[in-house]
């Protein structure tokens, strides 16, 4: 990821109806509205769609982007409607934000692929604790990417882990049109054997 035209892409607000929708990823309002509310990490927040909506209800809520224009306006929608998120600024590829092992309740990757930053976020859970990722996906004759998995890819990574959710194809979000992979995992509560 290019956080500098990332940064310019928030700044220009040439995508205004994506960039800055105020509705959360149906997955994660699908996924934690059956959830008491507890820690909730956001990695690639972007402006905080989903940052803002947890802490609507209730969660505890750390978001991170490398973007400080994004950032800005997350913490600005945040203090309007006065909650707490605690947004940090940190370039997730150069490795500025270390996750906190064995810490959160939820940690979400919402339209963000970065393979290594996968393993650090799966150990960040909770025993018991739940990953949500949504990423891009290849079409039929396309190469993976650095920013899209094959199908069947993402599942992968969570051997061990209870899946409670997997989807692949048209997402169920009016912003994004490429096929996506979606997942949500439980931690396992002992060791994985």
């Amino acid at each position: 990821m290019d956080v500098k035209l990332w940064d310019a892409r928030y700044r220009s607000r040439e995508r205004a109806k994506e960039d800055f929708d105020s509705l959360p990823a149906k997955l994660v309002a699908d996924t934690t509205k059956q959830l008491r509310p507890g820690k909730a990490l956001d990695l690639a927040c972007g402006t905080g769609r989903n940052a803002l909506w947890l802490a609507e209800h209730g969660w505890c809520v750390t978001a991170v982007d490398g973007s400080p224009t994004a950032i800005d306006v997350l913490r600005q929608r945040a203090s309007e409607r006065t909650m707490p998120v605690d947004a940090i600024v940190a370039d997730l590829e150069a490795g500025e934000y270390c996750v906190q092992p064995a810490t959160w309740d939820l940690i979400l990757i919402s339209y963000y692929l970065q393979r290594d930053l996968l393993k650090p976020a799966m150990s960040g859970a909770i025993p018991g604790g739940l990953l949500l990722a949504i990423v891009h996906i290849t079409e039929p004759g396309e190469e993976a990417t650095k920013t899209r998995l094959r199908p069947g890819e993402l599942a992968k990574y969570f051997s061990g882990w209870e899946i409670l959710h997997s989807y692949e194809g048209k997402p169920h979000d009016s912003n994004h049109q490429r096929p996506v992979a979606e997942i949500v995992a439980r931690c396992p509560k002992g060791p994985i054997r």
